[in-house]
């Protein structure tokens, strides 16, 4: 078998390995951030259980880290004060962005995890099948339930011939996401085989990882091997390694072959992570801003890179370039090299050790301004600045320009740094805080602005209102709802984050909603892609959409609809969408009989006499949630 085969085999509860049925899926490990962690939390603790059930269960402070009122510090206590009572470890404020820190203390090849963060796949350079899940999933697997996900096909990424000087990880992935495009993964495992692969360090497997969620895919995968032998010996825990990769005859679904020796400098233009050209083509296009970092390169390897580019040299007058470390380990060992005064010296402003920009927390663009980063996504709005001109890139890339000031291939400088990661890292552990012995003493705290999520409405058989909105393809849940230092606080707070609904694409949403008590979303391909930030269905359920329908859905995006009991609906055939207007009032009938005697869903026009036909592609346990009112509610049902 193929590694995603062999793990899921291991942990399969429910189901057959038949690709596109549902399958049920034992998860060792759960990983939470903070924007989405209170209402993971709050979720996990209406289930009225003593203990987390999953073997690891680890809370990262990483989004929400400006402090510019009480929001966001309430709600850290709040996550510091449930982790104690009901048995997380609490990752602290500056440990780290949770997929760097978790990599270094948690990972174990052959375990599964869910993570209330798309970009959980990271885990992959460690030969783990992690997967990003709304949060609702994510508690379910804390309270001890599986995880329900498509048997995904399984792609062999062959990988062959050696990275020329100053190519790197980052331009692998670019180059699938060329090929393939934003929704060319969906409901695929990329396992990532071949001489190449076996080549590269974990920090650079994880880069790959990490933006294989960008092609929409469930998961991407690494072996297990010497090169994973060597960094969990680097990192302490030599005793957690385990070989695992596929067999020499594995199948696979699909294969995909990428000589690597053959990849030149590519860089993401704005405004799509698959909006990918080399880099010579839009050399000297002028750079206001550079931003090093986020979840998927501000390894130990990439700053380093950064660093010895920039060592002696002074970033360009024209703009602005920031850096910030993955996690207080990765900072403390490159300020033992002394990489980290290189690049002070340099001009670079030093931000937290957090995801800050990449989710618009701090440095925002100027208006008009092009920011060349380092990070993963670049859809409209998500750096905090409305008409941003984000491009993605790597780290090569990126300090080539902030010398010369507009966007410079990094093969003009001439012979590139040899970086050797150590043998053994100046390991830091403090920043994790294991629960107490005494748990049941732990008052939980809860700040004003932690507000209990609205439970959702029970499924009506019958829904009439207006096309609240109408949208394209590939909208991102960055543009449903929202990110930034305004929005984010406000993750614990439904009623008031609401409000947000759709601001960068129609800021009159929330309020003609309200107007019109509820309605229906319309939208094109791959609805919802991006963020796992389950807000993106709860707010517009909030504020009373009771039907989306769209011509195809985003994983994550499509089940926290269901989880949050809004019907995710298809055309059945993709050209009545172009039928459909804005404002237009429809109808829509038997849905409940519909979905439980498996039959198409009709539409039709209050304004004219025509009918649209609906369709989904949900389980049979999918449709039995729906009916009960979401998945927490089908949980409690279970569970009397």
């Amino acid at each position: 078998m193929n590694l995603a085969r062999q793990i899921i085999q291991g942990h399969l509860v429910e189901g057959q390995m038949k690709p596109g049925t549902e399958i049920a899926l034992r998860i060792d490990q759960t990983l939470i951030q903070d924007a989405t962690g209170t209402m993971v939390w709050q979720q996990f603790g209406s289930f009225g259980l003593l203990r987390v059930k999953s073997r690891v269960c680890t809370t990262y402070v990483d989004h929400n880290i400006l402090q510019t009122g009480f929001q966001n510090a309430d709600d850290h206590l709040y996550l510091q004060s449930m982790c104690a009572r009901y048995g997380g470890v609490f990752s602290r404020p500056g440990n780290g962005i949770s997929h760097f820190a978790h990599l270094e203390r948690f990972d174990v090849p052959g375990d599964t995890m869910l993570g209330s963060d798309s970009h959980t796949c990271t885990a992959g350079a460690m030969g783990m099948l992690a997967i990003g899940a709304g949060g609702a999933e994510v508690a379910a697997a804390m309270a001890g339930e599986p995880f329900y996900v498509k048997m995904p096909k399984v792609v062999r990424i062959e990988l062959t011939g050696r990275l020329r000087p100053w190519v790197s990880a980052k331009d692998v992935i670019l180059e699938l996401l060329r090929r393939l495009t934003v929704k060319g993964g969906v409901n695929r495992i990329m396992e990532y085989v071949g001489p190449g692969a076996d080549r590269m360090t974990v920090y650079e497997r994880a880069t790959i990882c990490n933006m294989t969620q960008e092609l929409g895919a469930t998961s991407g995968l690494f072996a297990s091997d010497e090169m994973t032998r060597r960094f969990l010996k680097s990192q302490g825990r030599e005793n957690d390694w385990k070989p695992r990769g596929p067999s020499p005859d594995a199948e696979y679904e699909e294969e995909i072959a990428i000589d690597l020796s053959a990849l030149e400098p590519l860089v993401a233009r704005p405004h799509s992570p698959d909006n990918v050209v080399p880099v010579r083509e839009v050399a000297g296009t002028p750079i206001r801003q550079v931003a090093v970092g986020s979840s998927v390169n501000s390894g130990f390897r990439d700053l380093m890179i950064v660093a010895h580019v920039l060592k002696g040299r002074h970033i360009a007058p024209n703009l602005h370039v920031t850096l910030s470390p993955g996690s207080r380990q990765i900072m403390l060992n490159l300020l033992k090299t002394g990489a980290f005064q290189d690049v002070i010296r340099a001009g670079v402003r030093a931000l937290e050790i957090a995801c800050g920009p990449c989710i618009g927390m701090g440095a925002a663009p100027p208006t008009g301004g092009h920011s060349l980063r380092t990070f993963n996504r670049n859809f409209p709005g998500r750096s905090g600045t409305a008409n941003d001109a984000v491009w993605l890139c790597s780290p090569e890339t990126a300090a080539a320009t902030a010398l010369a000031g507009v966007l410079t291939d990094p093969r003009t400088l001439g012979e590139p740094p040899v970086i050797a990661e150590p043998e053994a890292y100046d390991l830091y552990t403090e920043g994790f805080i294991p629960p107490p012995a005494n748990p049941d003493s732990v008052e939980i705290f809860t700040g004003p602005n932690i507000v209990p999520p609205p439970a959702p409405q029970t499924l009506p058989d019958h829904v009439r209102g207006e096309v609240l909105i109408k949208l394209g393809d590939n909208i991102s849940t960055d543009e449903i709802l929202p990110g930034g230092n305004e929005v984010l606080p406000l993750r614990s707070n439904i009623p008031a984050i609401a409000e947000y609904t759709f601001a960068y694409v129609d800021e009159t949403f929330p309020k003609r909603a309200k107007e019109k008590k509820g309605g229906l979303i319309v939208a094109g391909e791959n609805y919802g892609q991006g963020s796992s930030r389950e807000h993106a269905a709860i707010a517009p359920m909030y504020l009373g959409v009771r039907l989306v329908v769209a011509k195809s859905y985003a994983r994550i995006h499509e089940a926290n609809l269901v989880n949050f009991g809004i019907p995710p609906l298809r055309f059945a055939r993709p050209a009545d969408f172009d039928a459909i207007q804005a404002g237009e009032a429809l109808e829509v009938g038997g849905i409940r009989e519909a979905l439980e005697k498996g039959r198409p869903v009709l539409m039709r026009s209050s304004s004219r006499n025509q009918a649209f036909e609906l369709v989904h592609e949900l389980s049979r346990r999918q449709v039995e949630m729906l009916l009960a009112g979401g998945l927490t509610r089908f949980l409690k049902n279970k569970r009397v």
